[in-house]
């Protein structure tokens, strides 16, 4: 049982045995002492003055007096500090906490059976006309991280996908192709498909821009202002009334433009999978907008013949939600097509008869908050158990020191390159940032002078030559510095720091695991002996106490759908070893009892850290 835990119900004990009254759970309100006063767990006395009708100062003196006669083995001592009980907790209690982390295969994570609630997770959601980008790499790494800690949180997981493969982006980059490739392939030009339909996209923008140029200059000759001859020039442009008649036969379904459709589809599948690969995320189930459209039309006109919708004299279907103090939502186009909005009721639909879902989150950017807001009430009317319920996870945007991506224009950070980029960077930082090895440490050629405490320490020797730790460090960056951030905020990507081996950063974490990996390989002393009187430093309660925290930082994560906070507990705890290992021998110990309990934090450590960076997505190595 965790330490908080044995003093709560003590707790709840002594307050009955006081004062003769039975208190809950939830009004034990522990925390982690200031540093400025002696003791480890703090109580707030506040709330049980109308129970003891004593000062604060004589009720938290009273609790303290009958915690150290009725539970010694916890409470060692305690000072009061106004309505604030300190507890110092035994050394002996710290040292089986830390063996139960030891040997507590799943420590921190809560089981899942087949009871448990289904939790739907939509990530990723790319368009087929162009190849997955920076923007995408966030989507998909916060994607895979919150379905890790929602089972992490005891939830059965589905991870799915929703690919937009139809549309008039679709239809600019066929239309493109068609024009100017050539019979081009990813055979003949040696490119990823999705990089080669990407091209295209952004050649009919090109070509669009100087079609529509031209129709505005004629337009504004003839008198009209600049905004009007914009707006005509895109409604006249040859080119893009070319793309807009080939969607009505691609959903009419033409042969020539879905066997084009498919033939080029395909090609941007098996780049999307090798992007994937890299990221090392992957899906349950994948839907497709061009089989789920369909079905979000029969919803709409099924909530159309409820009176849930209208139709208007074009023909148009929509949504009157101004009674939700929203606007009215277009549904279904005059011309009979489906927009974003009924493509997601229809996935809907389908996702609901194939799962029993329990709750649904969506990983979407935030300029998708009011579509989401509108597709939450839309479903409620359409009768989808949760769909009142489902969770937005909304996420900034990411920002590069040049400004914001445009797909269009080609100015995108491919995720490709960047994944390339990021694996070249970790040789070159390795060798850049190599310092002299101390011998004098036991941890080897890791060990360096520069493990100070409060001070992250680099790299000493060997190198990243080998591929599989050059892409386990650049990946580790990559994911780590995207997740370490709130999702809800605007980020700014900067490579460089990213990949250094110093501060908040993956790297640093994952040499402080392979450190410690190193370490244990130097003895044959089995940590598992760290049981007894062993007395205690305070560093070593600390990181105790910092192992202990990591169950309530995966709760957190997943009730505030927050993977931040795993992130930043896990550098907390690589910084506070850090701390720790400056400080005091381990292999050199001659004390063999503090020996072996040094040896145990240093397996709890390595074991969490592997756990917690493992909900991130993220691998860490044995040796660097």
């Amino acid at each position: 049982m965790q330490i908080e835990a044995k003093l709560t119900n003590a707790i709840q004990a002594a307050i009955q045995s006081l004062y003769g009254q039975e208190v809950p759970e939830k009004m034990v309100q522990l925390s982690a002492t200031k540093k400025e006063f002696e003791g480890h767990l703090t109580l707030v006395v506040f709330p049980f003055l109308k129970m003891s009708r004593k000062a604060p100062e004589a009720t938290a003196q009273e609790i303290g007096e009958y915690l150290t006669a009725n539970l010694p083995e916890v409470v060692a001592r305690f000072n009061v500090i106004k309505g604030f009980l300190n507890m110092v907790i035994a050394d002996a209690c710290w040292v089986s906490l830390l063996a139960d982390i030891q040997q507590d295969a799943n420590y921190g994570l809560k089981p899942v059976t087949d009871a448990s609630p289904l939790v739907m997770i939509e990530y990723s959601s790319p368009n087929t006309n162009k190849p997955l980008h920076l923007g995408h790499v966030r989507n998909n790494l916060l994607g895979w991280a919150l379905a890790q800690v929602m089972q992490a949180n005891g939830n059965r997981v589905v991870k799915t996908n929703i690919v937009n493969d139809r549309g008039i982006h679709i239809c600019k980059s066929m239309l493109a192709w068609l024009k100017w490739g050539n019979g081009a392939t990813p055979e003949s030009t040696g490119k990823k498909g999705d990089h080669l339909i990407g091209d295209y996209y952004v050649a009919f923008d090109k070509h669009f821009r100087a079609e529509r140029q031209q129709l505005m200059d004629q337009f504004m000759a003839e008198g009209m202002d600049e905004e009007a001859a914009k707006e005509r020039a895109e409604k006249e442009s040859p080119l893009m009334q070319e793309a807009r008649a080939m969607l009505v036969k691609w959903e009419q379904n033409d042969p020539e433009v879905r066997a084009l459709w498919k033939k080029m589809n395909d090609w941007v599948y098996a780049g999307f999978d090798e992007t994937y690969k890299a990221l090392g995320v992957g899906f349950d189930k994948i839907y497709y907008e061009s089989q789920t459209y369909l079905e979000g039309k029969e919803k709409v006109m099924e909530g159309l013949d409820k009176g849930f919708f209208y139709r208007r004299e074009d023909g148009s279907v929509w949504a009157d939600l101004t009674k939700e103090g929203l606007d009215e939502k277009l549904l279904l186009r005059a011309d009979g097509t489906s927009v974003y909005m009924t493509q997601d009721i229809g996935t809907a639909k389908l996702r609901f008869q194939d799962f029993p879902i329990d709750k649904m989150i969506y990983v979407v950017g935030n300029e998708q908050n009011y579509h989401f807001q509108v597709l939450s009430i839309l479903l409620d009317k359409l009768g989808f158990k949760w769909g009142k319920d489902l969770v937005h996870f909304s996420y900034g945007m990411v920002e590069l020191p040049n400004g914001k991506m445009k797909s269009r224009e080609g100015t995108v950070v491919d995720a490709d390159d960047l994944i390339e980029k990021m694996i070249e960077e970790a040789k070159v930082k390795w060798q850049e940032k190599r310092p002299t090895p101390d011998p004098s440490r036991e941890g080897g050629e890791e060990a360096t002078a520069e493990a100070a405490s409060g001070n992250e320490s680099l790299p000493s020797r060997g190198d990243l030559e080998g591929s599989s730790v050059a892409r386990i460090v650049g990946m580790g960056a990559l994911k780590y510095f995207i997740l370490k951030v709130d999702a809800r905020k605007n980020m700014l990507f900067n490579p460089e720091e990213s990949i250094d081996f110093n501060g908040n950063t993956g790297p640093f974490i994952q040499y402080t695991y392979a450190r410690i990996r190193s370490i244990l390989r130097k003895t044959t002393e089995a940590p598992s002996g760290a049981v007894g009187g062993a007395t205690l430093s305070p560093k070593e309660i600390s990181l105790i106490q910092q192992l202990a925290a990591f169950g309530a930082a995966v709760q957190q994560a997943g009730s505030d759908y927050n993977v931040s906070v795993i992130a930043n507990y896990c550098y907390d705890l690589a910084k506070e070893f850090n701390g720790f290992y400056h400080d005091y021998q381990i292999l050199k110990e001659p004390d063999e009892q503090k020996r072996l309990v040094r040896l145990a934090l240093c397996e709890a450590v390595a074991k969490v850290i592997k756990t917690g960076m493992g909900l991130l997505g993220i691998e860490v190595p044995e040796r660097m």
